[in-house]
């Protein structure tokens, strides 16, 4: 072995020091230096944004006002204190709970489905992706004109079997089909992810479960699962991000409506933010949302740990 380019260590040689131990251990490697500059940029990027927002949730931050006052948690308060915050982020959790489950069972089944295939992978996958193509405002247009009462194909078909077609106007219906329109929309997403952890499982296990006899279900659910889970929970990770700031959407159909039955938090926060001018709060309402984006990726990725242990 060439020992210019590396060295083999006895372990029973080393030196017997706690400092030599940790250095040993923590040693960094040539590529984290090179990250190093991109990670420090990414760091001042990221933090002096944090900071100016927790500064502005204690300050009372408006347009009408010249120069911001520093106001204690009166913020905090005036969100907390809110119906309208909690009832926003039961809309929330109802909308990413119900949605998330959707997009999971279609869009692994149809992961599975496409995997399957013999032939026409590619043109089934090429027009399967197709929604994620399309901006959320013109997946919100196409939706709302779709779904509009006078002259809407699925208001119409809908009218046809004696449903209401009222269904943005309707307080029971409005927040459903907006859920229905994020479906369609970010599916297509899961099963990509899902396919590409599919396509890197490993074939061994496969081939002695089949040679043993195992059937097709009997290999899904001990084998390709249970291999699949932290792709399954990574895909979970992105949409879970994603649904918080869901506002495109529901700004073009419903705008919050109606009766606020669609108000989830990510709107009420752009609504309290840019219609009432109120930054301050806005500040508070921001960092409850990252709160608990720092809650739900932190339980994702120790799922995704115990997942691959």
């Amino acid at each position: 072995m060439n020992t210019e380019y590396s060295k083999v260590y006895d372990k029973e040689s080393l030196p017997k020091t706690k400092s030599f131990t940790i250095f040993f251990n923590r040693k960094f490697k040539t590529e984290h230096w090179m990250l190093l500059p991109s990670m420090i940029l990414l760091a001042l990027i990221s933090i002096f944004p944090f900071i100016y927002l927790v500064y502005a949730s204690f300050m009372d931050f408006m347009l009408s006002i010249d120069h911001p006052t520093f106001n204690g948690i009166v913020n905090w308060k005036k969100i907390l204190f809110s119906d309208t915050f909690w009832h926003s982020w039961g809309r929330t959790a109802i909308y990413a709970i119900v949605g998330l489950l959707i997009e999971l069972v279609i869009g692994v089944g149809m992961a599975l489905l496409i995997y399957e295939l013999p032939k026409g992978k590619n043109l089934i996958i090429t027009l399967w992706m197709l929604p994620l193509f399309v901006a959320p405002v013109v997946a919100g247009l196409l939706g709302r004109f779709l779904l509009n009462s006078t002259y809407g194909l699925y208001a119409w078909l809908l009218g046809l079997i004696g449903i209401d077609a009222q269904i943005l106007g309707n307080v029971k219906t409005a927040l459903p089909a907006v859920i229905l329109m994020d479906v369609w929309e970010w599916t297509p997403l899961i099963t990509l992810i899902v396919l590409a952890g599919l396509q890197s499982l490993p074939i061994e296990p496969l081939e002695a479960a089949q040679v043993d006899g195992a059937g097709y279900f009997q290999r899904l659910f001990y084998i390709i699962f249970p291999l699949l889970l932290r792709t399954i929970v990574v895909a979970l990770l992105i949409r879970s991000m994603d649904i918080l700031r869901f506002v495109d959407t529901i700004k073009i159909t419903t705008e919050g409506g109606p009766a606020d039955s669609t108000k989830v938090i990510g709107y009420y926060l752009m609504e309290v933010a840019f219609k009432f001018q109120d930054f301050g709060a806005a500040a508070a309402l921001g960092l409850t949302m990252l709160f608990v984006t720092i809650f739900l990726g932190k339980n994702f990725v120790k799922l995704m740990t115990k997942g691959g242990e």
